[in-house]
């Protein structure tokens, strides 16, 4: 029977003109290297806008475990806005528990105060805590020049977002794969 199948024609691979627009051909998914040693993240997330920032979590935990950390070693954190994160994100770093942390918000310019004060104290409090404590620090903490609460901002950033949620992925585990090579390089006396 199910060689039958294969052989009709209508089981064969469809040409060019009869592909449906809806068929995507995909490159094959990439062989990332593995880990020596288990990893843990930490995902701290502000839940100001939750419908935008709640996509670069669920990006990140698609593409980390597509690098081999299996979504169970991510463990998630939620605070009030992006202003929290680095407290969380040093208190976390501090346990020694994380070979990583990640942090995930948006400030916008909400006319009260000066986003841009808030988002650059995020980011320099976040590069503090890993230049302190030795653990890698990731922002997908994002200032938009504009954002508005309608149905098209909402929506181009939930994109924006899933974007980052694979860019920093990839930026988390190819910095702790750089990190374990130099690590075991030090450690051999190499470095």
């Amino acid at each position: 029977m199910n060689q039958m199948l294969q052989d009709a024609p209508e089981a064969q691979e469809p040409t060019e003109a009869k592909r449906s627009p809806d068929i995507v051909d995909r490159p094959p998914a990439p062989a990332h290297p593995r880990f020596a040693k288990p990893q843990r993240v930490a995902f701290v997330q502000s839940s100001w806008h939750r419908e935008v920032v709640e996509q670069c979590r669920i990006a990140f935990l698609d593409e980390i475990e597509a690098r081999h950390i299996d979504r169970a070693r991510v463990d998630l954190f939620e605070v009030p806005g992006s202003f929290e994160i680095p407290l969380h994100a040093q208190i976390l770093a501090k346990t020694r528990r994380y070979t990583a942390i990640v942090a995930a918000g948006l400030v916008v310019d909400g006319g009260i105060y000066r986003h841009e004060f808030v988002a650059d104290t995020v980011i320099k409090a976040l590069m503090d805590v890993q230049l302190k404590t030795e653990v890698p620090v990731f922002s997908a903490v994002l200032t938009p020049q504009q954002f508005h609460e309608s149905s098209a901002h909402v929506e181009f950033f939930r994109k924006h977002f899933a974007t980052k949620g694979v860019e920093v992925a990839e930026a988390c585990a190819n910095t702790l794969l750089s990190l374990e090579r130099l690590r075991g390089q030090v450690a051999a006396g190499i470095v």
